[in-house]
């Protein structure tokens, strides 16, 4: 087959994605939607105990009740405008730091390490100042 038929054959054999979405397990599903939501300022597009979904930033995250409140490195990461205030934000609503983050004149502050009140790691982070 040549290059265009592989393209022709890609469109023909694809479905369309429609949402991609992020799931979290919490023991507290409430209390872990309203987490996202506050600290974010997300958007509740469906709440139900089995599943719910807030909406940040464009991006979809599903919480499934009846997770164990293990803590759980989950691979998400928010990009804010302001660190420092998503740290203060993020303890107001009962969230964490798993490690207190670097902020130095050599390595100024852009990323913290925090937990959310079910256990959920995640990433904040904004952008490093230019040098």
């Amino acid at each position: 087959l040549s290059p265009g038929d592989w393209s022709t054959l890609w469109q023909i054999n694809t479905m369309k994605v429609e949402k991609v979405k992020y799931a979290l397990w919490a023991a507290d599903w409430e209390r872990c939607l309203n987490f996202y939501r506050d600290l974010f300022g997300g958007e509740i597009s469906f709440a139900s105990e089995p599943w719910s979904e807030v909406v940040i930033a464009g991006a979809t995250i599903g919480i499934h009740g009846g997770g164990e409140g293990k803590r759980t490195w989950t691979g998400l990461s928010f990009r804010v405008d302001d660190l420092h205030e998503g740290i203060v934000r993020l303890k107001e609503h009962g969230g964490a730091l798993t490690r207190e983050p670097t902020d130095t004149p050599e390595d100024p502050l852009h990323l913290a390490m925090c937990i959310d009140p079910d256990g959920n790691e995640f990433m904040m982070t904004c952008s490093r100042p230019a040098s």
